[in-house]
């Protein structure tokens, strides 16, 4: 028996060591940890059960046969992150590059099979170099079978991808279906073809950091929801999403303790709106002044920063934010926000995560080019996320709310369940200026008749009263008691339920 146990040890030894010590010196050299040190700080301390740690390839093509290391480049398994229950494969760079085969793929199956048998969140962490080309289409089929996991599982279990290494062809399409894509600054890049084809096919030079790095795909293409600057920060970062994530869609969100009463009363509030209307202010310290103890995790901060999107508690319970932020492009909606905020307005309805909108919008940016790039179909994605959303929604409008920007920024006509101003709210079809010159064009001339049809239109539409009055706007609240409406209003908010028409799936404007 003693001699069975000993080889179970060494073989165990052997399968930890993966592609071996100077691979595996070579890889933190190049300041990257292994796959197994990357799920030991993921997860709780010794909370890691490993799968199919003896799985080896099946290819005899190219002299495969007589080279075949225990786990096959991948190593998968389950522990928790602050006791909650997560699946979790990490490719292994040290073993064939990390590169997919038939069985790397089918261990992978195994674990997203079971994380939606167990409705909890399953987490990709990615370093490799696409499919293993000495097996040819048995790899594509493998991927073809995380692909359709994937699809599966989407809307069901939150999915996450975090790329710490390369990430090239079919291995970026999994990645792409998960619910966030994390990187790695300088270390980790995304693309479907990589720098030597590009050159070949399109004759341009480019590096793989130019091509598809941390950089140009937080703040160009959308690809990635952020980036940190190493693997320990990335993974720390990783958890502290999860602790805002449900385990599925049935669950509900999860519930931590808070230090922070729901009454708090911030006075400072009541002064952040400036007195100029087109004088810009941070829309983030309201953010972290009305949630619990400050604490705001950004999704894409890098990437069209004129909207805020991101999860905080309220009363120890995960909200997602949305807020339009004046400090850039006067929070103006453009195609790139509009794509952006709808991303995450599906996410939460999908995951029954209750929405807060914070609206200071003067409308959609204008021009050819947002035209010519769609802004109308674009727009049309956050007006559908929001009207397709059932959750509870809170929406708060702190000045601006002009023309098709105030409808499709949560207002009660499109669904929102509570819709609260501040005094400092403007709702109207544009600004006192514009109207003036359309609705007046006769007294232009006429400074003096100019400067009272402005004031005219200001006192008549530029006040939340005039919504209020309607019903559009449910009370017109003091911006220091924001804090304790909210957390009231999501209180009430609970039992919230919608019963929409049946239908196979709807057919977002993509």
């Amino acid at each position: 028996m003693k001699d069975i146990l000993e080889r179970l040890d060494q073989r165990r030894h052997n399968a930890w060591l993966g592609g071996g010590q100077k691979r595996i010196d070579a890889q933190h050299a190049r300041g990257k940890l292994t796959a197994r040190e990357r799920i030991a700080l993921l997860l709780d301390r010794d909370s890691f059960e490993e799968f199919d740690t003896f799985v080896q390839h099946r290819c005899d093509d190219f002299g495969m046969a007589d080279n075949k290391v225990p786990g096959d480049g991948v190593v998968t398994g389950w522990g928790t992150v602050n006791g909650r229950t997560v699946f979790v494969f990490a490719k292994d760079f040290t073993v064939f590059g990390g590169s997919l085969s038939e069985t790397h793929a089918a261990k992978i199956n195994k674990i997203q099979d079971m994380a939606l048998k167990m409705r909890a969140p399953i987490i990709g962490l990615f370093d490799a170099g696409g499919a293993r080309i000495q097996e040819g289409v048995a790899a594509l089929g493998g991927y073809g079978e995380v692909f359709r996991r994937n699809v599966i599982a989407s809307g069901v279990i939150p999915q996450i991808s975090m790329i710490m290494g390369p990430c090239a062809g079919g291995d970026v399409y999994s990645p792409a279906m998960t619910d966030f894509i994390f990187m790695v600054k300088d270390t980790s890049y995304m693309f479907v073809t990589g720098p030597d084809v590009v050159k070949t096919v399109t004759n341009e030079t480019v590096t793989s950091e130019e091509l598809g790095g941390a950089k140009v795909h937080t703040t160009r293409s959308s690809v990635a929801d952020g980036a940190w600057e190493n693997d320990v920060e990335a993974l720390l970062q990783l958890r502290r999403l999860i602790d805002f994530l449900p385990s599925n869609n049935t669950d509900g969100v999860p519930v931590w303790d808070s230090f922070d009463v729901a009454d708090r009363v911030d006075t400072s509030l009541d002064t952040l709106v400036p007195d100029n209307p087109n004088k810009p202010y941070d829309m983030k310290e309201l953010i972290h002044k009305t949630v619990d103890e400050g604490d705001f995790f950004e999704i894409q901060e890098a990437y069209a920063r004129n909207i805020i999107t991101g999860f905080a508690r309220i009363e120890g319970r995960t909200v997602g934010i949305v807020a339009n932020q004046p400090m850039v492009l006067a929070g103006v909606l453009d195609s790139d926000a509009s794509r952006k905020a709808a991303r995450f307005v599906r996410f939460c309805d999908s995951f029954e995560i209750p929405i807060l909108t914070f609206v200071d919008v003067p409308g959609f940016l204008p021009g050819t080019a947002q035209e010519y790039g769609g802004l109308i179909k674009h727009g049309a994605k956050l007006l559908f996320a929001y009207g397709q959303a059932t959750v509870p929604m809170i929406t708060i409008i702190t000045r601006k709310a002009f023309g098709g920007a105030y409808d499709v920024m949560a207002s009660k006509h499109i669904g929102a369940d509570i819709n609260y101003a501040w005094p400092t709210a403007q709702i109207a079809v544009m600004g006192a200026k514009g109207a003036v010159e359309i609705i007046f064009r006769s007294d232009m001339n006429d400074p003096d008749q100019i400067a009272a049809r402005t004031s005219e239109y200001e006192e008549r539409f530029l006040s939340p009263f005039v919504a209020a009055e309607r019903g559009y706007i449910d009370e017109v609240i003091m911006p220091h008691s924001t804090r304790r409406r909210i957390a009231r209003a999501l209180s009430m908010l609970a039992t919230k339920q919608s019963e929409r028409p049946w239908k196979k799936h709807d057919n977002i404007p993509l």
